[in-house]
């Protein structure tokens, strides 16, 4: 078994996988079923949308699991002229022994540099960066779009079953703890989401934000304006990230834009 298959014997990568089943059978088979019937046109439409939305968030979360986000070749030779031209300092990892291309950070539980490392991921057991960072923001979308479509049939379930509801103390306690579930996870999602769409519209990573508060900081203290060096525009952030065909941006393979990720472009090129 290879890097990537071990990865799915950690534990928050099983409770991950778990949690998509267990919602995926409660939504459908429980309150789809209790609502509108899964022999219904309206039951059927509803669970085979949301079976879509749990076979691309349960593909998304696999493909973040097994892609290597990106490790820097040892041959990697950096570019000492064109450094400080385009707004980018040459930087060297300690941990490493060597010097690390732009974006790149050194993981210390992953114990190597990370090309265009984001942050490392409890949860799908490895390193959220330049290769893989796709798969995860289609699955945090599919993620969340799939827990608002969860509250909303539960809740819908709800209003028509209300006589139902309070009948047993066994079913009365499921659905509290159901409801609660996809409502926490609905907004935890959403909050996330909405970061990383932040994110990629400025194309900057979780810890280059970070650096970006201390750089803004220590430009406004010497009276100048700081500009992060990879941002492009909205349009042309996104396209790099997601790649230059929207229709493909759905896709969590669809990666054939990204090179090798050890050069990127700058606003001052």
């Amino acid at each position: 078994m290879g890097r990537g298959g071990r990865r799915f014997l950690s534990l928050p990568v099983i409770a991950v996988i778990s949690l998509i089943g267990f919602v995926y059978y409660c939504t459908v088979f429980v309150f789809v079923e209790s609502w509108l019937g899964l022999r219904s046109a309206a039951g059927i439409c509803s669970a085979l949308v949301f079976s879509y939305l749990a076979l691309m968030c349960l593909a998304s979360f696999c493909a973040s699991v097994v892609i290597d986000p990106g490790q820097v070749p040892a041959s990697f030779v950096p570019d000492m002229e064109g450094s400080d031209g385009n707004g980018v300092r040459l930087k060297y990892c300690g941990k490493c022994s060597s010097y690390k291309p732009p974006r790149s950070h050194h993981c210390r539980v992953c114990r190597r540099c990370v090309l265009k490392m984001d942050h490392h991921c409890l949860w799908i057991n490895n390193c959220v960066g330049y290769a893989n960072y796709k798969p995860f923001i289609i699955f945090v979308l599919n993620a969340t779009i799939s827990s608002i479509y969860s509250v909303v049939v539960f809740v819908g379930n709800i209003l028509h079953n209300d006589h139902k509801f309070i009948e047993r103390a066994s079913s009365k306690l499921f659905n509290v703890a159901f409801g609660s579930t996809v409502m926490i996870l609905s907004i935890l999602l959403g909050t996330l989401l909405g970061w990383h769409i932040f994110l990629m519209c400025h194309n900057m990573t979780t810890i280059e934000y970070r650096e970006a508060i201390r750089a803004m900081w220590l430009a406004r203290k010497s009276g100048q304006r700081y500009h992060h060096p990879f941002d492009l525009g909205p349009c042309k952030n996104l396209s790099s990230t997601l790649g230059p065909n929207a229709l493909k941006w759905w896709c969590p393979l669809a990666v054939g834009h990204l090179r090798d990720g050890l050069q990127f472009p700058t606003s001052r090129q």
